[in-house]
């Protein structure tokens, strides 16, 4: 029971990160209608921001990542008023398709500016463990798990309870009669944009103390993102969260009980949880399925 437990809490923290990054995955498709396949890579270009601060700046890892937060904000916010917002009034396939070029933009300017060369990246967090009940829990993993659950909860309550938070809810659910009471609905969804790319930071300076950095290292948690989204639902922000934990455990689980699987099948499970939602329930776990008139 100890080994089973242990394998609970490390899916939680894995899980977190899908979490985090199916979040803002969410958050932009109830904006615009579409997915963000760039999420991933901006959120790889924001964890090789962070890490020139700490290795080529000197700056200590908790400023550095406030500081890439704030830059990873802004840039989203710029992406979508220069980039997404010329063309998000026309087919939905635009945008796809901008996010798509998006996607290798950024991979590219990724392998320019920083090399294709895998460096390791050491975890703000302490090296050892923590007994509990008998169960050893590392430190990175109740470190992960804290600050992605955080991030969860402060922007849970920023929607909830502040004024811009309702107006870019809004904005999203239905932006003509939000601009008939004033909301400024093209700069409330560049805020969602950039909400989505603080998300997507954190889960990628989360992420690279396991994977090590390079420019494809959030390509395979892009997946695992989409596949918490469509099985939470991909329009509840609730839905991300309890996915990606759910999929985080579950993959765990199935990696350490079910021989064939290991840590090599993980992703073909992740895609293999995608083709089951869509077949089986569309909605995912927590959304609402919609009929329309014609």
């Amino acid at each position: 029971m100890a080994a089973f437990f242990q394998q609970v809490v490390s899916g939680l923290a894995s899980g977190g990160i899908y979490g985090a990054l199916a979040l803002a995955i969410v958050l932009i498709h109830r904006a615009t209608g579409v997915i963000n396949f760039a999420q991933g890579e901006m959120a790889m270009f924001s964890t090789y921001i962070a890490w020139t601060l700490t290795t080529n700046h000197g700056i200590s890892y908790w400023p550095a990542f406030a500081i890439t937060l704030v830059v990873s904000f802004l840039g989203g916010v710029g992406v979508h008023q220069a980039v997404i917002r010329p063309v998000e009034r026309g087919p939905q396939i635009r945008v796809v398709i901008i996010t798509i070029g998006l996607l290798l933009l950024l991979n590219g300017l990724a392998f320019w500016i920083w090399s294709g060369e895998v460096r390791a990246v050491s975890s703000p967090f302490p090296a050892g463990t923590i007994d509990i009940g008998g169960v050893a829990i590392s430190w990175s993993d109740i470190g992960t798990i804290a600050v992605c659950l955080s991030s969860v909860l402060v922007v849970s309550a920023f929607f909830r309870f502040t004024k811009i938070g309702l107006a870019m809810r809004a904005a999203a659910v239905n932006p003509s009669e939000a601009r008939l009471v004033g909301v400024r609905v093209p700069w409330m969804l560049g805020l969602g944009w950039g909400l989505a790319a603080t998300l997507g930071a954190i889960a990628g300076m989360l992420t690279a103390p396991n994977v090590f950095l390079d420019p494809n290292m959030m390509q395979a948690v892009l997946i695992y993102a989409f596949a918490a989204a469509l099985l939470g639902g991909i329009d509840s922000p609730i839905g991300a969260v309890v996915g990606g934990l759910i999929l985080g455990v579950g993959l765990n689980l199935l990696g350490t009980y079910v021989d064939f699987v290991g840590s090599e099948l993980k992703l073909p499970a992740a895609l293999l949880v995608i083709l089951g939602v869509l077949l089986l329930r569309p909605a995912g776990l927590f959304g609402k399925t919609v009929v329309k008139k014609v």
